[in-house]
């Protein structure tokens, strides 16, 4: 089959020199792409340009991302060839920076637009504008393919990360969601529109039921 694989983080700047990224090496993407590849499915890989995992990566084609808006165009090229599962492992930003400002004298902004916002202009205030949800367009893009998204929770309880699993279920129209992270736990839960939750004890694991779900659509 023909798979798509997204991994790593996003990064956004905030001017020249500085970007907002997150902390994904982008080891789980690239090992599943990997997994993929070995079990003989076909694989393009969209790998976040900041990702830092230097392990072995075997997938057919491979793109490196920086921006979600990056991210996005790269999605729709994919979208215009034959694919038949997505899975959606990249860490993308919830937000971007919008307006910067300094504060002169207390109760004052004043707009700045430098390429390298200076030090000496002491406290800044940066507006955090959320991004689109790609996870949410990816039924749209590709209609007729197995779509598997991601949920790494850091604060709540198992059953509250299961929850928000079934959220995005519902709201995206996903096949799957792994839910992963501090607040689920050790291993990974899988999770169905119907509330199925299959746990995986490591990420080999987690690869192998991935791929039989695939064959089982």
């Amino acid at each position: 089959m023909n798979c798509l694989v997204t991994a790593g983080p996003t990064c956004e700047p905030l001017d020249q020199v500085r970007r907002l990224t997150n902390a994904s090496t982008g080891r789980l993407g690239v090992e599943l792409a990997n997994y993929l590849v070995d079990r003989g499915h076909v694989v393009s890989l969209l790998l976040g340009a900041l990702a830092s995992w230097a392990g072995p990566c075997r997938a057919n084609h491979i793109e490196r991302f920086t921006t979600v808006a990056d991210l996005h165009q790269r999605l729709q090229q994919q979208a215009r060839k034959p694919v038949d599962a997505v899975f959606h492992a990249a860490a993308v930003s919830d937000f971007r920076f919008g307006h910067v400002f300094e504060q002169p004298t207390p109760g004052e902004l004043r707009l700045l637009e430098t390429a390298k916002y200076p030090t000496r202009s002491g406290v800044l205030l940066a507006e955090l504008v959320p991004t689109r949800k790609l996870i949410a367009e990816l039924r749209t893009l590709f209609p007729g393919a197995f779509l598997a998204g991601w949920k790494f929770e850091v604060d709540g309880t198992r059953h509250s990360v299961i929850q928000r699993c079934l959220d995005q279920l519902c709201g995206c129209n996903t096949d799957v969601c792994v839910a992963n992270g501090p607040a689920y736990g050790p291993g990974y839960g899988i999770v169905t529109p119907g509330g199925e939750v299959v746990h995986a004890a490591d990420a080999a694991e987690l690869y192998a039921r991935l791929e039989r779900r695939l064959h089982a659509q």
